[in-house]
């Protein structure tokens, strides 16, 4: 299956969140294929995660490490910067930022657990950073094709919503779907064969879930290689007629 909807010759790749868990996962994925070219991978940490390092140790100057801390803006700014040095076009971008109960984000279960701090913590990792990411990578989604994908959760669905709890990730990822969604509109305006796509990867063994995992039967607890091929494979089988879209890791589509 190609990689993208339409990809002729290899593929020009940036991972955003990309030093552990199913980000750094997707770059060993992606860098396995003969149809990427390159593979950028950006994180708070990429020049000092050992997994990254034994992936360029292999892949040579096939990988491109970058330190960006998505909720800076400047720091955004200055990784298009840095890619668009050596790249015109991206074909695929995937951001895979979130956080649940980590820098200052809490996984509230009542709304007198909730604070502005924590609310804004939510915030600005799990929605602004990755439009924001979207917003300055444009310059190189401009050419045809070109995919945008980030992680969502199925929490983040206000139609499947039936337990309530986690106030401020529910409603970050509500949000980021929101965004994504306007910005599909924009971006197929702008070039008719763009696709963006916010995805469910289920729930994955990786920081973010650890605390949570007792209540998970172990047949819905995914490795992050398995989360990673998921996701590889609902950007190939998904393309400009499918932009806006939310969908799970098993390919059903998710009510907004």
């Amino acid at each position: 299956m190609s990689l993208i909807n339409d990809l002729s010759g290899q593929a020009n790749v940036l991972v955003c969140g990309a030093s552990q868990g199913i980000g750094l996962a997707l770059c060993a994925q992606l860098l396995a294929r003969d149809d990427v070219a390159q593979v950028w991978a950006a994180s708070r940490q990429a020049t000092r995660s050992d997994g990254l390092a034994a992936l360029a140790a292999e892949h040579g100057q096939r990988l491109v490490r970058v330190d960006c801390d998505a909720r800076d803006e400047q720091s955004l700014e200055d990784l298009a910067r840095v890619t668009g040095a050596t790249c015109d076009h991206l074909h695929l971008v995937i951001s895979t930022l979130g956080i649940l109960h980590q820098d200052g984000a809490r996984a509230e279960k009542s709304l007198g657990q909730l604070d502005l701090s924590g609310l804004q913590a939510s915030f600005a990792t799990n929605t602004f950073a990755p439009v924001l990411l979207l917003k300055h990578l444009l310059p190189l989604l401009r050419k045809q094709p070109s995919t945008f994908a980030a992680l969502s959760a199925r929490v983040g669905s206000i139609g499947d919503n039936r337990l309530g709890g986690w106030y401020s990730y529910r409603a970050s990822k509500a949000a980021l779907n929101q965004l994504l969604r306007t910005a599909s509109i924009e971006l197929k305006r702008l070039n008719p064969a763009s696709t963006v796509l916010t995805l469910h990867p289920g729930t994955t063994d990786t920081q973010l879930s650890q605390p949570f995992q007792a209540n998970v039967p172990s047949d819905q607890l995914f490795e992050p290689a398995f989360a990673a091929q998921c996701i590889i494979e609902l950007v190939g089988r998904l393309g400009p007629a499918d932009s806006g879209s939310f969908w799970a890791w098993d390919g059903q589509p998710v009510p907004w």
